[in-house]
């Protein structure tokens, strides 16, 4: 059974989502959430699932080895759901091609630091894009850097609000991620 440890920074609809793609599955099991805030509602989706989970501060992620010792332990595969931060270098060796995050646009468009939810839509509907999508990709050293795994468009209207825009994405990742993600997974054992 591969092991599947979330990191999420914000009220965690993709990790819900997740979790419950995951719920029967004989290959693969959401074992932990994990987020860089006490308060964020994933946590308390992850306690309605009963799904254990904790919160972590940066310096449990960056100056020691907390939350890294804590994935080696109980995760064979680390998936960003909505996770803000940037994964150290030490995270990223300690799970080569095993970090697996979602963007809300079509890489290289629209990434790096601070483009994330609303920002990201935002500047999709301000720039007149045709398209847009998502991308699932890699985590390496860099923001929305990493190796592109699969990305799914669709075509802006005119009339979409960046709200319109968010709604699109979202049922994009509610129908990709979790199949990505299983397809990653199978095809890496």
């Amino acid at each position: 059974m591969k092991r599947i440890a979330i990191l999420a920074s914000g009220s965690g609809t993709n990790a819900e989502n997740i979790i419950k793609y995951f719920k029967n599955s004989d290959s693969t099991s959401v074992v932990h959430v994990l987020s860089n805030k006490k308060d964020a509602k994933v946590l308390e989706r992850a306690d309605r699932l009963d799904i254990p989970n904790r919160s972590f501060d940066k310096n449990d992620f960056i100056a020691t080895d907390g939350v890294l010792n804590f994935l080696k332990e109980n995760a064979d595969y680390v998936i960003l759901a909505g996770f803000l931060w940037k994964i150290p270098t030490k995270i990223i060796e300690a799970f080569p091609n095993k970090i697996i995050n979602i963007h809300p646009a079509l890489l290289p468009k629209y990434g790096g630091k601070g483009m994330y939810g609303m920002y990201v839509h935002n500047a999709v509907v301000e720039n007149k894009e045709k398209q847009t999508g998502i991308t699932i990709h890699y985590v390496n050293e860099n923001y929305d850097e990493g190796a592109i795994i699969f990305q799914k468009s669709f075509e802006v209207l005119e009339s979409d609000t960046s709200e319109d825009v968010a709604k699109k994405i979202h049922l994009l990742e509610y129908e990709f991620f979790p199949k990505i993600i299983e397809k990653v997974i199978l095809e890496n054992d």
